[in-house]
């Protein structure tokens, strides 16, 4: 070389790899005084999950089957799990048009969905940690 000097130095940042929809994301501690950013796409998952939500209420609602262990039969899925997706036909619609936007928080899974969220609208929004900036209606 030409008596040219590199300097090195190292930069360590602690973070975790977090996979999210088939998609890793970086995760920094605390936030790193970050804002969490909203995701740039819909996530597919969420999206399937609240179509199939919304078509069992339907049929269901229509008279098509009688029950959710009928609607269990027809759709060869276990009963359980078509409980905890049918539950998502429960969620605030301020929640639902932020998933159909995606503009969700990315940490937001649909596992999070599927464990006992409550009934009522504004605890969903706490307990799924819902920002404000994220609502597009005004809590009643």
């Amino acid at each position: 070389m030409s008596g040219i000097s590199i300097d090195t130095f190292t930069v360590r940042v602690p973070l975790k790899l977090k996979r999210h929809g088939g998609r890793k994301l970086v995760i920094v501690p605390d936030g790193g005084g970050l804002p969490e950013r909203p995701s740039t796409r819909p996530d597919d998952t969420l999206l399937k999950a609240l179509a199939r939500a919304h078509r069992w209420k339907r049929m269901l609602e229509s008279g098509l089957v009688r029950s959710m262990n009928e609607l269990a039969e027809a759709e060869k899925i276990n009963p359980s799990y078509l409980t905890r997706i049918y539950r998502l036909t429960l969620l605030a619609p301020d929640i639902v048009e932020a998933i159909l936007d995606g503009r969700q928080p990315r940490t937001l899974q649909l596992a999070d969905l599927m464990d006992d969220v409550p009934m009522e609208w504004e605890r969903q929004r706490e307990v799924l940690d819902q920002p404000p900036s994220f609502r597009t209606t005004a809590p009643n």
